[in-house]
């Protein structure tokens, strides 16, 4: 595009109390952005209403406007329009596309095969390392993961996919100047210099809860499926699932503990209907897609001893105290409480809060 086309996609995204639904009525009837910010106000009032003709007499935020087009200047920035032809085709499709996508970092990302991974802010060690193993198996299969930057499943899922050659995108819910949560800031820096960003929100935006319901809608539509690792009932993956099924796309999930909150969720979207996964090639095989290398979400690992082994059968794979591995084992916790040390070291168990431990192979 022009400076003039990008400056005039900007003015019409940046007038306040123009929605996205009068922004495409705006376009269906006048063609582009510039001749809706010209015509005049009654033309306005037949193609929009009332309400979108107030607001583009008076006019777009003109400071945020100038602080897009000097942000657009900067390495690694883009935005993408309705208009343009590199604007992901899956969006398109969608019912409720965003008028235009900040994005920064690799643009390219947006037009490959990609697969949306969600779940729990609060994710259990097991859980976190399923999502981060699944990403990176998936990743190497070839598709681009895309979660939001929250802490637990999501943080996991894009730390998987950029140990591959697919990488990650983030789709967040605040403006590209601003990271959120603040302590996830390392790793989407490492996501704007290895995958990308994207947000449909203007420079500046803060993180209002209204706005993560609404960019689950762009998680879901890049994407050819949604995975949930993880969720309670009531959690916002269930949301970027819902919109995924909405939207014609496949929905996965992982399933849990019956005893577990955090398996409520998966086991919910089982029952509707969802794909029951239990390693990478499950998805990729329902995708039509070659399947992953063995191993998708195990790893290497030393091998056990005989002592190892018994401690571990005994665990089973709930959350459990040292205490009731003595009582099961008859083990003496002098004996067994380095065996568990090694079982921790080597990744076959977690420690969890309050003193739990979980078995994880």
């Amino acid at each position: 595009m022009s400076g003039d086309e990008t400056q005039a996609w900007l003015e019409l995204a940046l007038t306040p109390q123009l929605g996205p639904a009068a922004q495409r009525k705006l376009l269906r009837a006048f063609g582009a952005p510039r001749q809706a910010l010209q015509a005049n106000t009654s033309e306005i009032a037949r193609a929009a209403g009332e309400a979108a003709a107030a607001a583009l007499r008076s006019g777009p935020d003109s400071a945020l406007v100038r602080r897009s087009l000097e942000w657009l200047e900067e390495e690694g920035n883009h935005l993408l329009t309705l208009a343009d032809e590199r604007f992901p085709q899956t969006l398109l499709e969608t019912a409720d596309p965003p008028l235009l996508l900040f994005v920064k970092g690799r643009i390219e990302l947006l037009e490959r095969p990609s697969l949306a991974v969600v779940g729990s802010r609060s994710g259990t060690a097991r859980g976190i390392r399923d999502a981060e193993a699944f990403a990176q198996a998936l990743s190497e299969a070839g598709l681009t993961i895309i979660s939001g930057l929250a802490i637990g499943i999501d943080s996991a899922a894009h730390r998987g996919g950029l140990k591959g050659p697919a990488s990650s995108i983030a789709v967040v819910g605040t403006g590209l100047d601003k990271v959120y949560p603040a302590r996830n800031r390392e790793l989407a820096h490492r996501l704007a210099a290895e995958g990308a960003l994207v947000s449909e929100f203007p420079l500046g935006t803060a993180p209002l809860a209204s706005n993560f319901p609404r960019r689950n809608r762009i998680i879901s539509g890049l994407a050819r499926g949604c995975l949930v690792v993880e969720a309670a009932l009531h959690s916002g993956s269930l949301i970027t699932a819902r919109q995924a099924a909405d939207q014609g796309r496949e929905v996965f999930a992982v399933p849990g503990s019956i005893h577990s909150p955090l398996s409520k969720g998966c086991h919910w979207l089982l029952k509707q209907g969802a794909k029951l996964v239990e390693s990478a090639q499950d998805v990729l095989e329902e995708l039509g897609m070659a399947p992953a290398g063995p191993g998708a979400v195990q790893q290497d690992a030393p091998p056990l001893t005989a002592s190892a082994s018994a401690l571990l059968a005994a665990m089973g794979f709930e959350p459990i105290d040292p205490d009731t591995i003595y009582d099961r084992t008859g083990v003496s916790p002098d004996i067994a409480g380095p065996i568990l040390l090694q079982l921790e070291l080597d990744g076959y168990v977690a420690r969890l809060p309050g003193g739990l431990l979980q078995r994880m192979r």
